[in-house]
């Protein structure tokens, strides 16, 4: 949903991950964690259809901003809050790139878990993930703010330039995917004209 809309933008995009296996591998089907094990990049690439590069090779200076659509890959693999909750670490590649776009001003935005990884990196930013208090709890202890939202709202933080909605935080039909991903890049393209 999240290339969608930046495509319905007219906007050009990358897809990078990181060149490591996933923590572990879910059957979707019996909702049971396998043996398997699978490379980022590769199971990335398969929603991608193909296009897509190593994490090392993304640098500030080639894009306008930086997106992270979250799920529960992203809060085990990116960072660790499905693993450690507020005890979470962020991969240190990922956290570089969120310093170094948050460094220069330019736009960072977050869907469903996501905005959890940028309030424990930078801190003092509002964010939202919807109404979960657990997780709200733990968004303030990283030194942020939380705003609640309704399915399908931005929080946009002008100053810190990131911007967050809340996808599956809340109860949601894939319709409201698609809207929070639209509303989140229209948000985004706002912000920087």
């Amino acid at each position: 949903m999240t290339l969608l809309a930046i495509d319905c933008n007219d906007c050009e995009y990358s897809i990078f991950a990181p060149n490591d296996n996933q923590y572990h591998v879910v059957d979707h089907f019996t909702k049971q964690a396998t043996q398997e094990k699978r490379n980022m990049m590769v199971e990335a690439a398969r929603i991608a259809r193909g296009n897509i590069r190593p994490i090392e090779e993304c640098h500030v200076e080639d894009f306008d901003a930086l997106v992270f659509p979250g799920g529960n890959g992203a809060a085990k693999n990116l960072f660790t809050y499905a693993l450690d909750g507020k005890k979470c670490k962020v991969r240190e590649d990922v956290a570089q790139l969120i310093r170094d776009f948050h460094a220069q001003r330019k736009p960072i935005g977050a869907l469903c878990i996501a905005p959890v990884m940028i309030a424990k990196v930078l801190g003092d930013v509002t964010i939202t993930v919807g109404n979960d208090e657990g997780t709200i709890e733990n968004v303030l202890g990283f030194g942020s703010k939380h705003i609640n939202t309704q399915q399908t709202e931005v929080i946009s933080d002008k100053q810190n330039m990131v911007f967050t909605s809340p996808c599956y935080m809340l109860p949601a039909r894939i319709s409201d995917i698609a809207a929070c991903a639209q509303n989140l890049i229209d948000a985004i393209l706002e912000n920087m004209q």
